[in-house]
């Protein structure tokens, strides 16, 4: 039996159900779903798909491809008419001829508008033709009442079908559609939001953003137990295996399903499954990573970019370090940040830069770097050095791991050295600390914090393992108020998900409230293992 490979992602197909549910009630919101590649958007449509069925609703899935307009026009309307006929009854072809005339039945208005389409398509002409094109479903409607929803999967590639004014075009038909729905997704995030709040930001019409995230710990964890399920799996190694993929679905597949392949091996460990995927030539991550490498090897500027990213990769992400090390003026260097963050490569975080890939910017770190330096053709001992620093890395998280949350937060606070650093649109100076000591507070539900003192600021922090509640907060905030300082910041540190209602009572009491995924996005801009809780 095939295991369901699909995994949890409930919330993102209710969101589907419930904007189409409502074209039908009159109410039309397109969707823009984004996030990084290998993060599971392509895996939430299909399972949609597979499982939707309104014979009001005509479903069309679409991916965009760098083709020319012609070919993009055939493929859409090819896709329209078969999901138009599904339920016709009739034996369906992958034909176009055949599905014209097949649909010229029911629908011969748009019939004759598809026939006129393809016409000019074939005389060369694409003045309109994106409209044309785009209000085929209007008329679909026109003629039976059903609705369209239109799946483009990486709509951005429709700027390379060669048409001028493209988002000029559509973004008219956005406005004046009501009985057709777009979802498009795409895997290139900032040029996304850039499309979206420029060339397509309508004041009817607009994109919902749907952010499609890596799994959480814990979702991550359900994941492996349930691909895993015969295995006795050392519970720190299974904690590594979240922390080292980020929880992206299909790092967490790749390694469940080698782990499971050897899993009558008594001898086999995490370092042998890692070699495998990372450092093998014929490794599917390798072989991955080497082909997404090649994007910056074909561009000019090649050596900067892969310098930033292999900086950024192994710790010294700090924008005024990599500038002296590379000896780059301020202006340039920012010329080659905002190229890579432009295709994703990279984040920034005020003053951090940090490799968005997480499994990438371990591949470059210990696999790419490690073969550029080798001076021989001796694959051994670079296959050596690659398990010595996949054992180091295990080792460190266990060692941090075993860690009292107050310490590793300590710890992390003799880090900072007043760089910026940015939180849910918030701009945060991490002051450089003198002294960092702990500090205890007697209260039943509040007993751990920190204090933290820099030349010109004080932070008093409390660490929270279980909820935060409301008085929680009215606790901590009369505890602050007996230190006496003009520039106080006050923070709690929470495990676990913070209430609403928490939430708004530390905003009252101007107390900053981070959760294990603020904490987590510290952390990585130190290149400290996460906190897996």
């Amino acid at each position: 039996m095939i295991k369901e490979k699909f995994f949890d992602r409930r919330n993102y197909i209710e969101i589907l159900e419930k904007r189409i549910g409502s074209l039908k009630e009159g109410y039309r919101q397109n969707i823009a779903i984004i996030g990084e590649e290998n993060v599971g958007k392509t895996s939430i449509l299909s399972k949609f798909l597979d499982k939707f069925y309104d014979p009001r609703i005509i479903t069309v899935y679409l991916e965009v491809r760098p083709e020319s307009f012609q070919d993009l026009a055939k493929r859409f309307i090819g896709a329209l008419l078969y999901n138009f006929l599904l339920n016709s009854g009739l034996n369906l072809r992958e034909d176009l001829d055949f599905l014209v005339t097949k649909s010229a039945a029911y629908i011969p208005n748009t019939a004759l508008k598809i026939n006129f389409i393809l016409n000019e398509l074939s005389r060369r002409k694409k003045t309109n033709m994106v409209t044309e094109l785009f209000n085929l479903p209007e008329l679909i409607h026109q003629e039976t009442g059903k609705f369209t929803v239109l799946f483009l999967d990486e709509f951005h590639n429709l700027e390379n079908i060669g048409v001028k004014n493209l988002y000029r075009e559509w973004s008219k038909l956005l406005i004046l559609q009501k009985n057709t729905l777009y979802a498009i997704t795409s895997s290139m995030m900032f040029k996304t939001r850039v499309i979206l709040s420029k060339q397509l930001s309508l004041l009817f019409g607009n994109f919902e953003v749907i952010n499609v995230e890596p799994f959480d710990m814990h979702t991550s964890g359900r994941y492996l137990d349930q691909r895993l399920p015969g295995l006795k799996m050392n519970p720190g190694l299974k904690d590594f295996i979240i922390n080292f993929t980020g929880g992206y679905p299909l790092y967490l597949e790749l390694i469940s399903d080698a782990l499971a392949a050897r899993s009558g091996d008594a001898r086999v460990n995490l370092g042998d499954i890692l070699e495998g995927l990372l450092f093998d030539t014929s490794g599917i991550l390798n072989q991955r990573f080497s082909n997404y490498l090649k994007r910056f090897l074909d561009a000019s500027a090649s050596n900067d970019y892969i310098s930033i990213l292999y900086l950024a990769a192994s710790g010294r992400n700090r924008i005024k370090d990599i500038a002296h090390i590379l000896h780059k003026q301020k202006k340039e260097l920012n010329c080659r940040i905002n190229y890579l963050l432009e295709l994703d490569a990279i984040t920034r975080s005020g003053d951090f830069l940090k490799v968005s890939d997480r499994l990438f910017a371990y591949w470059m770190r210990f696999v790419y770097q490690e073969k550029m330096r080798s001076l021989s053709y001796d694959a051994k001992s670079q296959k050596e050095k690659f398990h010595e620093s996949i054992e180091e890395l295990i080792q460190e998280f266990l060692n941090q791991s075993q860690k009292p949350l107050s310490n590793r937060v300590s710890e992390l606070l003799q880090l900072f050295e007043d760089d910026l650093m940015q939180i849910e649109r918030k701009k945060i100076r991490l002051n450089h600390f003198r002294e960092v000591k702990p500090l205890a507070f007697n209260y039943r539900f509040l007993k751990d914090g920190l204090l933290g003192r820099s030349s010109d600021s004080l932070w008093i922090m409390a660490i929270k393992t279980d909820a935060l509640t409301e008085q929680d907060i009215a606790e901590f905030s009369r505890e602050c108020k007996k230190y006496h300082h003009k520039s106080q910041r006050k923070i709690i540190v929470s495990l676990k998900e913070i209430d609403p209602n928490a939430r708004l009572r530390a905003l009252e009491e101007k107390v900053w409230t981070w959760d294990l995924n603020n904490l987590n996005q510290i952390l990585d801009l130190f290149s400290k293992p996460r906190v897996i809780a």
